[in-house]
């Protein structure tokens, strides 16, 4: 598919364009997390089982992660204005299933509905902003999408705990799930009248359902082990899952090499800097949902703050992060070229210096500026880099590298929390544990900064080719 240069639009209708976008963004990041904090509210609602509770937590995480790349792709087939108002009025019916759900097992079949739609509308976003957006313009658009898309967890956190502890109407959790209606009916409205239309060529798209077979299997045998191997002490299907869906992902990398109209587009990572760009992103997206989960069960554990505190702990963490992510496009192109290298040692070093200091006993006072300085760190490693990797990449790969930039840290997440969480767990303290998940984090950002070294002097160079 061929993708042509969009109709001149006004940057007041791009502004109203992002809002949407941007609106339906948060609502499917923040329900990754807002049930964690509710869980003991839900299972005693609902008389849930733990593993029912399980599901109902990481079922959500599962359906997305296995279903992105291919949702991605049905952006192409169907259009990705269509396919995100239509994940956005699919998820936005699940969380009225979710808010009336009588019992466990519906909420469970209810968070995967609703897992779908987020699935569908969410790949969209980085596609239509790829595709609508160019230059300055676009580097600011990707700022605030970053924003929203990295602080989603956080905020959940923060929104779960206020609206379960506040009981709305006598509804107990409920209100976490129906938040979401009003928000949707209004983005159901304005969506349609704001959201701009792609102009492609004629060619018929189609979509590989042999790849979406061999993916849908890959993803489903890596991530449940990776979800629920610790919780059962790594057994023997576990290690057996991982070894399959490892297999199954390499068949699929190599049949999508033959396909005329793959399912996932490689060609997207050709151009230089693309691969070790998105794995330094990815590594920094996966030590940050490590941490945030390992310093927030220390402060909940050992600290005995509340589920609602824990989350307020992080506010200085999304105000370095917001701060640094709306504001990086102004700064001089060589500071720019140099955010990617020292955001992530600025992150390990923020991260390091609060478990240090405070592990034991923490300080709110003396927090604020290490954790300002590790999400502004988080901001200037992740961002910046984005903005650069998706001008590498030609429009009509959009939907390839928006599902790449959805799955990679999705997945990138999901094997950290399983790795270093059971590093975490398995340390004599909670104090011990999370300095164990600091230190191996900070090998990973070493490694995430020699990532973006790498794409850096290949800047360099094609800057230095391009006055030649």
């Amino acid at each position: 598919m061929i993708t042509l240069a969009p109709p001149p639009v006004t940057a007041a209708h791009r502004g109203r364009m992002l809002a949407v976008l941007l609106t339906g963004q948060a609502m499917a990041s923040m329900d990754g997390s807002i049930v964690s904090v509710g869980a003991v509210t839900i299972r005693e609602g609902l008389h849930a089982s733990g593993a029912e509770i399980q599901l109902i937590v990481s079922g959500y995480l599962l359906t997305t992660g296995v279903l992105l790349v291919t949702c991605a792709r049905i952006g192409d087939v169907i259009g990705h204005r269509r396919a995100f108002l239509l994940g956005l009025g699919w998820f936005t019916g699940a969380s009225l299933l979710c808010g009336l759900a009588p019992d466990a097992t519906v909420l469970v079949l209810a968070r995967v509905a609703q897992a779908m739609g987020a699935a569908l509308l969410t790949p969209q976003i980085f596609s239509l902003i790829h595709m609508h957006w160019e230059g300055a313009a676009r580097r600011r658009a990707i700022g605030v999408y970053s924003m929203v898309l990295a602080l989603g967890v956080a905020l959940g956190q923060v929104i779960g705990g206020l609206v379960a502890g506040a009981d709305l109407f006598g509804l107990s959790w409920r209100p976490i799930f129906l938040i979401n209606i009003p928000i949707g009916v209004i983005l159901l409205t304005v969506g349609p009248r704001v959201l701009l239309h792609s102009r492609t060529d004629r060619q018929q798209v189609r979509l590989d359902l042999a790849g979406v077979v061999l993916l849908t299997a890959a993803m489903t045998a890596l991530t449940v082990p990776l979800i629920f191997g610790q919780d059962h002490g790594w057994p023997t299907w576990a290690w057996i899952s991982l070894a399959c869906g490892a297999a199954l992902l390499v068949a699929f990398a190599r049949y999508e090499t033959r396909v005329r109209q793959p399912l996932l587009d490689f060609a997207a990572l050709r151009p230089d800097g693309t691969k070790p760009g998105l794995a330094a992103c990815w590594i920094i997206m996966g030590c940050y949902t490590v941490f945030l989960l390992t310093l927030t069960l220390h402060l909940q554990t050992a600290l005995g703050y509340s589920p609602l505190q824990a989350g307020l702990a992080f506010v200085p963490y999304a105000l370095g992060f917001g701060a640094l992510s709306l504001s990086w496009n102004r700064y001089p192109q060589w500071l720019q070229s140099t955010l990617p290298i020292a955001g992530p040692i600025t992150f390990a070093a923020g991260s390091a210096l609060l478990v240090l200091l405070y592990r034991d006993e923490w300080s709110p006072l003396g927090s604020i500026p290490l954790l300002f300085l590790a999400g502004a760190g988080h901001a200037a490693g992740y961002s910046p880099l984005i903005a650069q990797i998706t001008s590498l990449v030609e429009a009509r790969f959009a939907s390839a590298i928006s599902a790449l930039n959805a799955t990679g840290p999705m997945l990138a997440g999901v094997a950290a929390v399983a790795g270093l969480g059971s590093v975490y767990f398995a340390a004599p303290s909670s104090a011990d544990g999370l300095l164990r998940v600091v230190t191996a984090g900070i090998v990973l950002l070493a490694i995430g900064t020699t990532c973006a070294i790498r794409v850096a002097s290949l800047a360099r160079r094609t800057a230095r080719e391009g006055v030649s």
